[in-house]
């Protein structure tokens, strides 16, 4: 074991080398501070999937998951904390088969495809796969160091790093950039207005990276709530580090070898998105705030009458009385019912905020029966905890007791009589005016597993957005909520989709976003996507137009702004930004069928629906600092315009064949190219192959009924599988198999083309026909066949697409030289 004694050396190097008191503490810093670490294994015991191995003092445990995942867990003294996770809600065992061999050295626990090593003289953990690739290893053998002033221990990994050919990625909404090699970064949620390129941290713990050596990856879960932080060879290149200031050091490792597995396997443990309503892949248009009711009225208005597509209308603080949650302003909207039902007739659905902070007000319904029930949290000698928030002085929920959320979903009752559509939780990180946040003491139920503010602030968000989607669960019926929230842990994704936060109106911070989302999306929190136009500060026409772009590519768009600010619907800047505005939002309207069925492949199988090129290609090293291009999906890749003023940009298309989306000329991939970028078009290119479900434009989901479903079809030469999914758009119907899960497969030779498709469940959509529109046929068609029925009526169109009508339940087409 090491003594410290250094107590001038910074507070963030010491809490890196395991040796942090806090500073300020007297009694601590008398004492000299001593790291631990795990000594010569003396034996190993099984009991089912589990395995614990101890020095005599010190216990590791084990747990075999899966065939690709195994959990490592400390226990300093060898008594371990009670199994309970905000993040992973059941950990099943999913394999049977896997074995324990002792050799001379070591200790290997195996499975099919993965094999644990417990060095015996040092402890030391690594990992293998079936080939044996060494795929992780520690540097040190685990370690820990008494925590003096509130018990419990600081827990350390550190393991072997790369410095050359290893690269990480993950970790949440991290404003910095993709690669996180080098960095070090922490995990405490926080209020960050207007943050700033590498300001850390930020509103989201995911503890949750993936790392890339020599073409394999892998992922660590550190599935711990209390602060935790993250060292990627920042301070020494040869090594990465994780941490926590509490808890138990226990982490899951998940092996891929493709970065795509480790997500896959990820939210197998924490779970995916549920599939949204369909109206939230809409537009929605917020700002703090719209009020009075003819304000809102008049923004819808001005959607309608300048034919912009728009699904979603907000409403901020400025809604409520006094900011008091759950009421009303009475003055600005006199009749809430009937303006909701107003914009519902137009096609707009209404989203409200709700803060967690509730006023101390003993007229205040809300507050008198919270406190009368005890739902508000105490500090350690048994005083409220009360902080100063919008409403003034408040008192806080603690949503990490069960009994507390059943009463907060409870709440949302006459918000849904009124017929809100969605509820936008911010503010929970928890934030507090002054003070930042809730004080260390703070105590909190935690599902009866009891703990202070430590150990609850980061899955504080979580918790309250979960109560709000599970009480709108129960009060919508089989209608599908939607929720947002700002704050979260690990397993949010389970309740509700997010935001970037309050970003600034700047090219720097479009980039930002951009590769915000692409990792939150390979983090597990697929839903994101960014406050359009920036928060704070004032865009102009280009950066606005340019962040509609990307937004059409973000799987939540929504345009947001300061009330200290100028308004920015899409029509505020005047020609041509208003065209070109609404011929983008358009497009996000007609690939709605394409967005929806990559959530089903995120909802189903756990893909990430935002992919950056990595993903893609992660055997050529250069990808690994490509940062600004992304698929959505796997067939679309966008290529944002992150720079004002530019005519052209160099892009870089993936090996194979694709389609420029706007001319549909095709492109050899595997290299870069440059391509125009004129303000009214964005690079986007379709992959050859692709069969890609088009609907028509409306101003709302569900304006129309659709009468014939679109199909672009990009010819190739080999095959390609691509997936269609449709069900009623708003309810839990998918649960029960009522949806059509639809594989088409093409592919194609010089003289000819086939189409072919399979179908999966039990929906019946009320149209009967495809119009199919087929890009890139090499030959003059002469003849189709639907099911060896000819096809008499083709035309070719002004792009040279090839069309024609098939029936929705085809089996195969081709078409012929």
């Amino acid at each position: 074991m090491d003594q410290i004694q250094d107590p001038d050396a910074p507070e963030e190097d010491l809490l890196e080398e395991g040796v942090v008191q806090h500073l300020n503490n007297p009694v601590a810093a008398l004492k000299p501070i001593v790291k631990k670490y795990l000594g010569t294994v003396k034996s190993v015991q099984q009991e089912g999937n589990k395995f614990y191995f101890t020095d005599g003092d010190a216990s590791v445990e084990v747990i075999i998951v899966s065939d690709d995942i195994i959990r490592v867990r400390l226990a300093p003294h060898s008594v371990f904390l009670e199994e309970f996770s905000y993040a992973v809600t059941g950990l099943e065992q999913k394999v049977s088969v896997f074995s324990l061999k002792e050799t001379p050295t070591e200790y290997i626990v195996s499975t099919n495809t993965v094999n644990c090593h417990v060095n015996k003289a040092d402890f030391l953990i690594s990992f293998s796969d079936n080939e044996g690739h060494i795929t992780s290893s520690d540097a040190k053998p685990m370690h820990w160091e008494e925590n003096v002033a509130f018990g419990g221990y600081y827990v350390f990994s550190t393991k072997e790093c790369d410095a050359h050919h290893e690269s990480f990625f993950g970790l949440g909404d991290k404003a910095t950039e993709l690669n996180l090699k080098g960095k070090r970064l922490q995990n405490w949620n926080t209020d960050a207005y207007s943050f700033a390129k590498d300001q850390d941290p930020l509103y989201r713990s995911i503890p949750f990276y993936i790392s890339l050596r020599a073409g394999i990856a892998h992922g660590i879960f550190f599935d711990n709530t209390f602060k935790s932080h993250f060292d990627f060879g920042a301070e020494d290149a040869t090594k990465t580090s994780f941490w926590a200031d509490g808890g138990e050091l226990q982490y899951y490792y998940i092996h891929g070898p493709h970065m795509m597995d480790v997500v896959k396997r990820y939210h197998s443990l924490t779970g995916t998105h549920p599939m949204p309503p369909l109206w939230a892949l809409g537009y929605h248009q917020c700002r703090w705030s719209y009020y009075p009711e003819s304000k809102v009225k008049a923004i819808a208005k001005g959607f309608r009458d300048n034919k912009i597509p728009c699904d979603a209308l907000y409403l901020d603080i400025d809604y409520m009385d006094g900011y008091r949650c759950f009421t009303w302003n009475r003055k600005y909207f006199p009749d809430p019912k009937k303006m909701i039902r107003e914009l519902t007739d137009q096609g707009f659905k209404t989203v409200v905020i709700i803060d967690p902070g509730i006023r101390v007000d003993d007229n205040y319904g809300v507050f008198k029966e919270g406190k009368e029930k005890k739902y508000f949290c105490r500090r350690s000698d048994d005083y409220f905890m009360e902080g100063h928030v919008w409403p003034g002085r408040c008192q806080f929920p603690d949503f990490t007791n069960p009994e507390v959320r059943t009463w907060w979903g409870g709440l949302f009752d006459e918000l849904v009589q009124l017929g809100v559509a969605g509820v936008w939780n911010d503010m929970n990180e928890p934030a507090v005016f002054g003070a930042g946040t809730f004080p260390d003491d703070v105590r909190h139920q935690y599902d009866g597993h009891r703990g202070s503010h430590r150990k609850a602030h980061n899955v504080y968000g979580m918790q309250m957005v979960r109560a709000t989607y599970e009480g709108l669960r129960k009060l919508m019926k089989n209608k599908r909520p939607f929720t947002i929230t700002r704050a979260g842990y690990s397993g949010l994704q389970r309740y509700a989709c997010v935001w970037t936060g309050d970003n600034v109106a700047s090219w720097e911070h479009l980039k930002l976003g951009n590769i915000q989302c692409q990792r939150l999306s390979i983090s597990g929190v697929p839903f994101c996507g960014t406050d359009i136009g920036g928060f704070s500060g004032e865009p102009d026409g280009e950066l606005f137009t340019r962040w509609i772009q990307l937004g059409v590519f973000s799987p939540f768009m929504r345009a947001h702004s300061a009330g200290d600010t100028r308004e920015r619907e899409p029509w505020s800047y005047g020609e041509p930004y208003t065209s070109i505005n609404r011929k983008f939002i358009e497009l996000r309207y007609r690939l709605m069928p394409y967005f929806y069925s990559a959530f089903w492949e995120h909802n189903r199988y756990g893909f990430p629906i935002l992919r950056p090129l990595v993903m893609h290609e992660q055997d050529i090293e250069v990808n690994e600092y490509r940062q600004d291009e992304f698929t959505f999906g796997d067939k679309i890749l966008v290529c944002p315009v992150m720079e004002p003023g530019v005519k052209t940009r160099t892009v870089y298309l993936p090996k194979g064949n694709w389609y420029h989306y706007w001319t549909h000329e095709k492109i050899k991939g595997g290299a870069e190219l440059i391509v125009e970028t004129p303000l009214d078009s964005m690079p986007i290119f379709v992959k050859a192959g692709s069969v890609i479900p088009e609907s028509p434009v409306m101003q709302y989901v569900g304006e129309t009924q659709i009468e014939e479903l679109l199909f672009q079809v990009y010819y190739a030469t080999y095959e390609v599988n691509s997936f269609f999914f449709e069900d009623y758009g708003e309810t839990f119907a998918y649960e029960q198999d009522i949806y059509l899960e639809k594989k088409f497969s093409t592919t194609g030779d010089k003289n000819s083309m086939t189409i072919t498709q399979s179908v999966e469940g039990l929906y019946t959509p009320r149209y009967e026909n495809y119009e199919m529109k087929i890009i890139g046929l090499p030959f003059k068609p002469s003849k189709v066949l639907v099911d060896n029925k000819q096809i008499i009526e083709t035309t070719i169109d002004e792009l040279e697409r090839y069309r024609f009508k098939a029936n929705k339940n085809f089996r195969m087409i081709q078409i012929f030289k």
